[in-house]
């Protein structure tokens, strides 16, 4: 028995849609992650899991979201970084005339940042791209900073005092109280971040667990 006794066939389009990029045919897999799990660290477990598994070799993947963004900021703050550092440099250069003392200053840059690495193994917390590397630009400005002040100190002793370890210790003795100073107000300018506290002057309101920490 036909049928087209019972039903009434009609051509329609299939409900879908296809989706190309360059030509070629693409396909969005999205996903949340729980509270307390880092998009890295999944990235690259499902990194880990691609290499393992044998897929056409015509299949690319390509990882977007914040894994995208990441990158991003990552380049750009290694760029903003290093721009920093060549400028210091040349800034150090002409002002001391000599490589050495330029050298001597911006080795702080290095001594800093194995600081903060060690300061997050510490406390536990992993190195997130935006906030800590933007932390460590700073950190990097405040170390070379301190470290003009004592070279700039001690190339002054060191033409009054023969004796380089005295001129050293008179360095550190006179210009201990500015390299204090310049350390205790960074500390109580970055503390409410660090105690996730928020202070609005402008409105006169204090809230914690503001987004910025």
């Amino acid at each position: 028995m036909p049928i087209g006794n019972f039903v009434e066939r009609t051509a329609r389009p299939k409900t879908g849609e296809l989706q190309r990029v360059d030509g070629k045919r693409s396909m969005t897999v999205k996903a949340d992650l729980l509270p307390g799990i880092l998009a890295d660290n999944k990235v690259k477990e499902i990194q880990a899991w691609l290499e393992s598994t044998r897929f056409d070799p015509r299949i690319s993947f390509k990882f977007k979201g914040e894994d995208e963004e990441q990158r991003k900021a990552e380049t750009f703050l290694t760029t903003a970084f290093a721009i920093a550092l060549f400028m210091m440099a040349i800034i150090l250069v002409t002002q001391f005339n000599s490589f050495y003392s330029t050298g001597l200053i911006l080795s702080a840059v290095i001594m800093s940042t194995i600081g903060v690495m060690l300061g997050l193994l510490a406390i536990g917390q992993p190195f997130g791209i935006v906030m800590s590397g933007i932390g460590v630009i700073a950190l990097a400005g405040i170390v070379v900073n301190n470290n003009i002040v004592l070279i700039d100190t001690f190339d002054r002793f060191r033409e009054a005092v023969s004796d380089t370890r005295k001129a050293i210790l008179l360095t550190g003795v006179q210009r201990m109280r500015p390299v204090l100073l310049t350390a205790t107000t960074t500390i109580l300018g970055v503390l409410p971040m660090v105690m996730q506290t928020n202070i609005d002057f402008a409105t006169r309101e204090v809230t914690f667990g503001a987004p910025s920490t």
